[in-house]
Parts: C-alpha cells; sequence; structure tokens
C-alpha cells in the first residue's frame, strides 16, 4: 500500500501540472472502486479549474471551482500524467483529462482505492474528520504523544499506525521510525516515558522527511506521477529484513505479527522500556 510518503511525493508531482488548469473531459471506465465513484463528475467536471493539491493523511485532496474529489489509493491506486494520446491500459479506470492535453489517470489493479467528490470542507468528511494530527505538524509533539498514549496497554506500533492518533504513520515507516528510536514494536503504549515519546515523535518526523526526500519507497504497485520509482527502500534498516543482520549491531534481525501486520525488529538495538 503506498504510505504517507508516496502519497506526498504524488502530491508534489502533480500539481504543478495540473494546478490552474481547466478539465476538458473525464472518462470513467469502471465506477467500481472501494465505493462507487460519483456519477456526477463526469458532467460536472468538465470547465473546472483545478486550484489546489493537497494531503491529509494517505488522502490526495483536489480542490476545483465549486468542491473537492477526495482520493485515496488503496492497495494498489497509482496517479500519473501522461498525454492525451497514451492509450489507457486494462486497470487505467479513470481519466481526468484537462485542456492542457495531460491526462491525470488513476491505475487501480486490485481497485481497492477511491475516487469521492464533496462540495463541502473535505475536513468534515466522514473519512476525515477523526483524523489525529499530521506527523510532521507541530500538533504531533511529544508532550502529545505521552498524554495520548496514557492508560493505553496496546502496543505502541499499533498505536502509532492508529490513524485517530496520528494521521498516516504506516506499516513500513512505524517500524523504521521504532528502530531509529530504539524501542520495540511490542513495548506497552502507556507505558512509554516523556523522553522516549521524544525520542520516537523525533523519529517518525525524520524517518518520514527523509522518504519524501527520497521520493516515497519503491513498492511493487507505486510509481511516481513522473513514471520514475521512489529510492528509499535500499536505506531501509528493518523493514522487510528478517534474518539479515542489523545494520548497527550486525545482530540478525527478528519479525513477528503485531495486530495482523509484520513487524520488523533488533533484539539489541531496541528495548521494551527505559529499565529493559
Amino acid at each position: 500500500m503506498p504510505e504517507l510518503p508516496e502519497v506526498e511525493t504524488t502530491c508534489r508531482g502533480i500539481s504543478p501540472h495540473i494546478i490552474n488548469a481547466c478539465v476538458d473531459k473525464v472518462e470513467i471506465r469502471n465506477y467500481k472502486l472501494r465505493w462507487p465513484v460519483p456519477k456526477i463528475i463526469v458532467t460536472l467536471l468538465p470547465g473546472m479549474i483545478a486550484k489546489s493539491v493537497l494531503r491529509r493523511s494517505k488522502y490526495i485532496l483536489i480542490q476545483f471551482d465549486v468542491g473537492w474529489l477526495i482520493i485515496h489509493l488503496g492497495m494498489s491506486g497509482s496517479l500519473r500524467l501522461v498525454h492525451k494520446s497514451v492509450v489507457h491500459e486494462k486497470h487505467d479506470h479513470i481519466d481526468i483529462i484537462f485542456d492542457t492535453g495531460i491526462v491525470l489517470r488513476y491505475k487501480d489493479p486490485r481497485k481497492f482505492g477511491s475516487i469521492l467528490w464533496t462540495t463541502d470542507d473535505p475536513s468534515n468528511h466522514k473519512l476525515l474528520k477523526n483524523l489525529g494530527p499530521e506527523p510532521l505538524s507541530i500538533d504531533f509533539s511529544p508532550d502529545y504523544l505521552y498524554a495520548r498514549s496514557r492508560r493505553k496497554t496496546q502496543s505502541i506500533k499499533t498505536f502509532i499506525m492508529s490513524s485517530r492518533n496520528v494521521a498516516g504513520v504506516g506499516n513500513i515507516y512505524a517500524n523504521e521510525a521504532l528502530f531509529n528510536s530504539g524501542i520495540m514494536p511490542g513495548a506497552e503504549a502507556g507505558k512509554l516515558s516523556l523522553k522516549r515519546c521524544e525520542k520516537l515523535t523525533n523519529s517518525i518526523k525524520y524517518i518520514l522527511k527523509k522518504a519524501i526526500k527520497k521520493g516515497g519507497t519503491t513498492l511493487r504497485d507505486f510509481v511516481n506521477s513522473d513514471g520514475n520509482p521512489g529510492y528509499f527502500q535500499q536505506e531501509l534498516y528493518v523493514y522487510g529484513r528478517e534474518g539479515l543482520p542489523c545494520k548497527i549491531c550486525n545482530k540478525p534481525l527478528r519479525s513477528n505479527s503485531i495486530n495482523q501486520r509484520s513487524s520488523f525488529y533488533c533484539t539489541a538495538c531496541q528495548r521494551l522500556s527505559d529499565a529493559a
């Protein structure tokens, strides 16, 4: 699944090419995504100008004259920029064709993504209104993480992956941030000290910023909007490296399942608690 850096990379990649461009036509070849694609956009969007492209958690928000497209890439979705002369392929479900000749093309082999429309403030949409603070914002602070996690018995990895606690920290970057901060994925969230919460918030911000700068992780189903893969995967320290030597201490990395998600860690470099 594309994670926050990949979504941010997509937003930055498509923005210069569609902002201030006018929609000429919308073609929908498959309405059956996670939720039905609203038919109204076929007649409503033509003639409208794209005003902005924003990201909220893992959602892409494209503002038009009188409303917003809310796009989630699901498990295998991607947005690409192609010229209108480029013939669509099997899983290219939606084209937003601009008067510049550029097409914003949505591809989704597994069809778990979504494209929705709202004329209201998207922050009030049912999918977004209960999201926690953005991990790169000042609202996501050590004090916030410490206060929010008190009396929580779930693992810290599960806690930071909950979008109600912090928006958009997916499995790959949760693993990497926990390694960077020296915290075991299974550590009980409510028992983390303020000092460890500070380490973790700093690590989350550092890892995400680094991944965004590198262009996002190269995942099997993700290609940047310019057609080039991201390059962060080569710098992953623990994710997907079970049995390989830790890049810090050379001890073999381990993995287990936490809340049905693969967790990777080093028993030497990460601890369950300050006293461990």
